[in-house]
């Protein structure tokens, strides 16, 4: 499933048989998203330590969900579910299921992210979306938000600044540049905005995502804006992750919408 508008991909279109999710359109954030420091955390009174699962980098990053298979549990014309359910392992200590919810409409796309605690013990819980978004040099983004995280060399939160550190985006802008942004805003509005040259408008809405983490690194087609229910490394900090409780459920959405110029040839599609 991808977004086009003729030849033009919205999302990064996956190459076909792909299973790497670094090569998809999107993947699922579950049960964290984002990094935790040197994959170590305590929680409730006992310290866990959970892999390394990228490479060589220091953290580990993006939670289970996003490298593990899932299961069509219902399909139709419009929509789509998956599922999939972890038993506590060595990767993440408690058990749980989680299942994505993907419905097509005339507006767009809409996916709604669930997490469910199948463990007798409450565990920490986070959710999030990581859409890849094309662009090109006439590409402009825009959202608002309060505030944004500086990260450390090995991309993990430092300290708080103003919002448009980072750049001005309150107000549509070039969303091109020559430096990597790979940072957590807080307080955001739950809507961004994607103008291409084209004519086509996205609308990105999150709903239970209070923050937006922008991804751009430089010289590359794409760059990701992904909704999230808490910071990178948030188990480690005051304010922590929820705490699922036993039988306890926590969703997250993101919606898509297409928006087209129709005095252009080739109104968008969604394929």
């Amino acid at each position: 499933m991808w977004f086009a508008r003729g030849e033009a991909d919205l999302l990064r279109r996956a190459a076909p048989g792909t299973t790497a999710p670094l090569d998809l359109a999107s993947f699922p954030l579950v049960p964290y998203a984002n990094r935790i420091a040197h994959g170590r955390f305590r929680f409730e009174g006992a310290d866990y330590q959970v892999p390394l699962n990228f490479g060589d980098h220091p953290h580990s990053i993006h939670g289970v969900g996003w490298t593990t298979p899932w299961a069509i549990d219902a399909q139709a014309e419009d929509r789509l579910e998956l599922v999939h359910r972890h038993e506590a392992d060595d990767q993440w200590p408690w058990s749980y299921a989680a299942r994505q919810e993907a419905v097509l409409d005339e507006d767009g796309l809409r996916i709604t992210l669930t997490v469910h605690n199948l463990d007798a013990q409450a565990m920490p819980a986070g959710l999030g979306f990581h859409p890849y978004f094309v662009k090109d040099g006439a590409t402009r983004l825009g959202f608002g938000a309060e505030g944004l995280w500086l990260s450390t060399p090995d991309m993990l939160p430092e300290r708080e600044v103003e919002a448009d550190a980072l750049g001005d985006w309150s107000k549509p802008a070039p969303v091109d540049g020559d430096s990597l942004i790979d940072n957590a805003y807080v307080g955001w509005s739950g809507t961004a905005t994607i103008s291409r040259g084209d004519g086509v408008k996205l609308v990105l809405t999150g709903q239970d995502a209070p923050y937006l983490h922008f991804y751009r690194p430089p010289g590359e087609q794409f760059f990701c804006l992904e909704p999230v229910s808490h910071l990178p490394d948030a188990v480690n900090r005051p304010a922590g992750m929820e705490a699922l409780a036993p039988g306890a459920k926590r969703s997250l959405a993101m919606a898509i919408a297409v928006k087209v110029d129709e005095a252009l040839p080739n109104a968008a599609e969604i394929a």
